[in-house]
């Protein structure tokens, strides 16, 4: 992250209404922004996860979904999820599926710090082995989508309050996430199209 990186502010219905630096936005008061997460698999359909770093200001040392981010202003998403890919795990993202347009949730630390994110959420696949960027990434692991999905719905597995929430709604996508159905790009907030 550059010191003067910008998310996008937005209003309930998804509309921009300005922009604030990344370094200050996530706070006891933390405005509705754009942002993004996103799931990689390989060909066996093995999701991808990863510890965030201990020294993040959210969720530091917690494991998550493979990658989550927020678009600069007036990058698409699809183009951030790439570009955060490649960053935080060194991975080229050959394709970037939309999955859930309109996810959205306002989590709070123990610490009182909130994450309150308009997030819609992507699908990638991949070849390669992730070489994470230790400023962004603590660890990853493969694990098999079925064990995963099950084990996030049990709460056998801890893992972020946006990936456990995101999680009824991409099993209701069917059992093989590499054959989910791709949302349509029109249904995206105005301020992702």
């Amino acid at each position: 992250m550059t010191a003067d990186e910008q998310v996008v502010l937005v209003d309930p219905a998804g509309n921009a209404i300005g922009t604030a630096s990344k370094a200050t936005v996530h706070g006891l008061r933390t405005p509705l922004h754009l942002a993004f997460s996103s799931y990689v698999f390989d060909d066996r359909g093995r999701v991808l996860l990863s510890r965030r770093a201990s020294h993040k200001i959210t969720w530091p040392g917690v494991w998550t979904n493979s990658c989550c981010g927020h678009p600069l202003p007036g990058e698409p998403l699809s183009a951030a999820v790439a570009r955060r890919l490649s960053h935080e795990l060194g991975l080229k993202a050959d394709a970037v599926d939309l999955l859930l347009p309109r996810f959205s949730y306002r989590a709070v630390m123990d610490s009182g710090i909130v994450e309150r994110e308009l997030c819609p959420v992507y699908r990638v696949v991949v070849t390669d082995e992730a070489v994470p960027n230790p400023d962004e990434v603590g660890e990853v692991r493969w694990m098999p989508w079925a064990e995963f999905a099950a084990g996030v719905l049990g709460d056998l597995i801890e893992i972020s309050p946006w990936c456990r929430e995101q999680m009824p709604h991409l099993v209701e996508l069917g059992p093989d996430p590499l054959g989910w159905p791709v949302a349509d790009p029109a249904d995206l907030p105005p301020a992702a199209r």
